[in-house]
């Protein structure tokens, strides 16, 4: 058999499988069977991801609102109750009478508590509290907590940081909880501040560190973006919102071995938080 023959004849059993296998992907009006499949499936997750975010919070904040109206609306004397005199046209209770009170009686007391009257109930209170053995230690606990944390200039959880963990080269991000004091500062020669790392993607776990001041980074991302990037687990990342002299200078080094990537015997060189070179000692 001549070989142009042998050649086309092959071509020709080529072009008919190609064009079975056409035939077989493409269905009505020339488009692929599965193109309107794929189409409807990438319109349901972006809706989904549209609806989501907002029906998640609308749950959340539902079954919180059931939650305190469970435990304040019986509390509610009959007489000051709204549900008491709609019931009767309305079988339902109304959402958030259980909050709104809270809410008010929460006012009162902080007013209570600016007046004579109200300190010296407070002070009542607490001498009461103080003289019970299991309960005085949550009380004290509870109380310096809450007093550290509401505290306006209080730097509990007001800095977002980066520092190496659990190994050089592993990078881990905290909250600064505040300067470390006591028997833990005393104890060494550096400036110890405490950091709490959170676990991902619950933030309300996790572990209490000292670190040295100078190991650590300080980042320009908020609180909330902080908590958000964790309990994403990175998937929401914010945008570095410095300027451009502060986006192209480095503050770590490579991690090379045992070599400091922080610090003042790391490869990198010392800048400021303008992102200006250090003046080196003896300068």
């Amino acid at each position: 058999m001549p070989l142009s023959l042998y050649v086309t004849g092959n071509g020709d059993k080529s072009m008919t499988n190609r064009k079975k296998r056409t035939r077989k992907s493409v269905g009505l009006g020339g488009r692929h069977r599965f193109g309107l499949i794929a189409r409807l499936r990438g319109y349901f997750f972006a809706g989904l991801l549209a609806v989501a975010p907002i029906g998640i919070t609308l749950w959340l904040c539902w079954i919180l609102l059931k939650f305190v109206d469970a435990r304040v609306t019986p509390l509610i004397p009959a007489t000051y109750n709204p549900n008491t005199y709609i019931n009767p046209y309305f079988p339902h209770e109304i959402p958030g009478v259980g909050l709104i009170v809270m809410v008010i009686v929460l006012i009162i007391v902080g007013a209570l508590t600016r007046i004579f009257l109200g300190r010296y109930l407070v002070r009542i209170s607490e001498n009461i509290l103080n003289k019970m053995p299991v309960v005085r230690s949550i009380y004290s606990a509870t109380k310096q907590i809450a007093e550290t944390v509401l505290k306006r200039q209080s730097e509990a959880f007001r800095q977002v940081v980066l520092f190496e963990y659990p190994r050089r080269g592993s990078w881990a991000i905290g909250f600064l909880t505040g300067t470390t004091k006591g028997e833990v500062q005393n104890l060494t020669d550096d400036d110890v501040v405490n950091v709490f790392l959170p676990t991902t993607p619950n933030p309300t776990s996790g572990y209490l560190l000292f670190i040295p001041r100078r190991e650590l980074v300080p980042l320009s991302m908020t609180v909330e973006e902080g908590i958000k990037m964790i309990i994403s687990g990175g998937i929401v990342t914010p945008p570095d919102r410095r300027s451009t002299a502060l986006q192209e200078t480095k503050r770590v080094g490579p991690a090379d071995g045992d070599t400091p990537t922080i610090g003042p015997n790391s490869n990198i060189k010392a800048v400021n938080d303008d992102g200006t070179k250090a003046a080196a000692d003896g300068d």
